[in-house]
């Protein structure tokens, strides 16, 4: 999933209210001593001076990390597009993230406390994650897991995802992480692709008081990709599950075992060796592996949350996104443990049993920094204010924004109820792609609800025309990334050519995002949309292609196609148009049977709100569908130029 703000709605920049921080936020900000450090008296000279020189500083905050070897160059772009940050560096993210703090007072803070559905916890200093981390590790080398290596994992918001990524990384395996809410054909295509070895899963997982069969998927998947070995299976749910003989492994028995010591040396990497890839959705349905690496991600992490997110040693984190993503890998997984700081993690969703589940957290816990989704906000807000208002929300200094467009009246609502009137909302744009905060305020910015603010330091962002020039204030462009960054992604997995010619070669020199967006007289940028065919549901993107290609493998459609529509809480939701076979004929239980047909193939998030049975669908003349003439006409809108469709 990228983490742009698709769907949004264009929408009048001028008479917006601001909203300035409090001094005291200003004066005591990480940014503010930073800013101090190099001599500089305002945000906006800072921004300057890091665009101007942002090899320098990118290297102040990789030195504040510890390297096996330092580098030899901060940025080689002799090979553009495929730059290389810290060239000649050793390092792995374990060691700043895990090792480099059990050597301190840190060993005995908490790293990760969990709570899962039914009220079961679970909490990890540093010493105990180093510990568990470590014998998964040797587990995994035990098992032929080598430097290099992929293994996909496939898990619920249980403390074992972060734990099985951490201990990939430890012994230089790279991690793929399918989210738990997608279904056979995904994890099967994903596998596949990667040549995965290794896959872990669990016998289930907890969602509204139901289990959501994970093992059993996990079987249909593997069916299909021969390249599996063996199966790495958490005990979550304790249902029966089938479990194949030489196969199958639970997790609980391998990690009672002589090989998995508590002691495991972290292998030392090129600041260039793969840490992970992360799938996300194409407009030709085929999901592209995006590659990220050790050294340029860590510091990219490790910056945006200390600078944007400002945490100290006593705050607690609660990053309300699911590991899966890559905002879970980016801020509930990595760079929460590269600052030292405390995370939470919730097993459940927003609003069950009750719409106060989230709020009852936050005091329970004394949550200090909040960093969710529009569409979650959006959600609870509809319960009115009684149900937060019966929790002490007074822990919370800051809130968080992502994944997709957050209206004002939404922005509002989470700044006044839920922070009380006083916390700033960091609302960021960024991408599974960019792999860290690229447009986002920190708590110096003014704010102005409905925009991301400002480029983060040294990320240099421009709207440009199709032929690469600058828009004009107020003026409706390309998104684009003018230089490289640390955290960008450095390849898609067996497809260089396709990396290049999608990121690169739309606009030459320039990083396309995708997206359409525009920047306001005071700088501020408003993302509009997405410039391509992908759906963003609840902040997940979904391919159309992807959708289609699921319904068309039904035996009673010839021809799909899938557009998203505004919707109220989900941000965007998919409406489906279908033409049917002959002898088959539309009907409310055909309908149905779609919906979850699409559910099973792809995961629950993709079922469409809406099946529409049709005779026929808008194409050009080479055969393209249409689909903005068909979002177009469910809006009531005017369907703009036709000449090129099919007599």
């Amino acid at each position: 999933m990228a983490e742009s703000r698709d769907g949004a709605q264009a929408q009048s920049t001028e008479n917006v209210v601001m909203y300035h921080p409090s001094k005291d936020l200003v004066e005591n900000a990480n940014v503010t001593a930073y800013m101090r450090s190099k001599g500089l008296s305002s945000y906006d000279e800072l921004y300057k001076w890091s665009t101007a020189n942002p090899e320098e500083f990118w290297a102040d905050q990789a030195n504040e990390l510890e390297w096996f070897q330092t580098w030899d160059k901060v940025l080689d772009e002799s090979n553009a597009p495929f730059f290389q940050w810290f060239v000649g560096g050793k390092t792995n993210i374990i060691h700043n993230a895990i090792d480099r703090h059990v050597k301190t007072w840190r060993r005995n803070k908490l790293a990760m406390i969990w709570e899962g559905e039914d009220g079961s916890s679970r909490t990890y200093s540093y010493h105990t994650l180093n510990r568990e981390v470590s014998k998964m590790a040797n587990v995994l080398k035990s098992m032929g897991v080598q430097k290099g290596d992929i293994v996909t994992i496939y898990l619920p918001r249980i403390p074992e995802l972060p734990i099985a990524m951490l201990a990939c990384a430890k012994v230089g395996a790279a991690h793929s992480v399918v989210y738990g809410g997608f279904s056979v054909e995904a994890l099967a295509d994903r596998m596949s692709d990667a040549q995965s070895k290794i896959l872990i899963t669990a016998d289930g997982g907890y969602m509204r008081n139901k289990v959501i069969e994970l093992k059993k998927i996990a079987d249909e998947a593997m069916a299909r990709t021969p390249t599996i070995q063996n199966c790495i299976v958490v005990k979550r749910t304790g249902h029966d599950i089938a479990m194949e003989s030489g196969r199958d492994l639970w997790f609980h028995d391998l990690m009672s075992l002589p090989i998995a010591s508590p002691i495991c040396p972290t292998e030392e990497m090129d600041a260039e060796d793969m840490l992970f890839i992360l799938y996300t959705s194409g407009t030709t349905g085929r999901p592209k592996g995006v590659v990220h690496t050790h050294g340029g991600y860590q510091v990219g992490t490790h910056t945006t949350l200390k600078f944007v997110f400002d945490l100290k040693e006593e705050d607690r984190w609660w990053c309300a996104a699911d590991p899966g993503w890559i905002t879970g890998h980016s801020y509930i997984v990595y760079s929460p443990l590269l600052v030292g700081a405390t995370s939470f993690m919730y097993e459940g969703a927003p609003n069950y049993p009750y719409p106060d589940r989230w709020w009852s957290l936050v005091a329970r816990h004394a949550i200090s920094v909040l960093y969710t989704a529009p569409t979650a906000i959006r959600g609870l807000m509809r319960f009115g204010d009684a149900w937060p208002n019966r929790h002490d929300l007074s822990s919370l200094r800051l809130l968080g924004s992502v994944g997709e467009p957050i209206n004002p009246e939404a922005w509002r609502w989470f700044r006044d109820t839920i922070g009380a009137g006083e916390c700033p909302i960091m609302d960021t744009w960024w991408q599974t792609e960019t792999g860290h905060f690229m447009i986002t305020p920190t708590p110096v910015v003014p704010l102005k609800p409905g925009s991301a603010t400002r480029p983060f330091l040294g990320i240099d962002v421009d709207i440009v025309h199709e032929d690469g020039t600058s828009c004009a204030p107020d003026e409706d462009g390309t998104l684009v990334i003018k230089r490289p960054w640390p955290g960008m992604l450095r390849t898609i997995l067996n497809d260089p050519d396709r990396y290049k010619n999608q990121y690169w070669e739309k606009i030459p020199g320039m990083y396309n995002a995708g997206d359409s967006a525009r920047r306001d007289k005071d700088g501020y940028i408003w993302v509009i949309g997405r410039l391509d065919d992908v759906i963003k549901v609840s902040g997940y993107r979904l391919g159309t292609a992807e959708v289609e290609s699921a319904l068309v493998s039904h035996s009673a459609v010839a021809e799909a196609a899938a557009i998203g529509l505004p919707h109220d809480i989900k941000g965007n939701a998919i409406h489906a148009f279908v033409i049917l076979r002959a002898g088959f004929e539309g009907s409310p239980k055909l309908e149905e049977e779609l919906r979850a047909h699409v559910g099973h193939e792809l995961g629950p998030i993709a079922r469409p709100d809406e099946i529409k049975f049709v005779g026929s669908l808008p194409k050009t003349r080479s055969g393209k569908i249409m689909r903005r003439v068909l979002k177009a006409q469910a809006l009531g809108q005017d369907v703009g130029d036709v000449s090129t469709l099919e007599s």
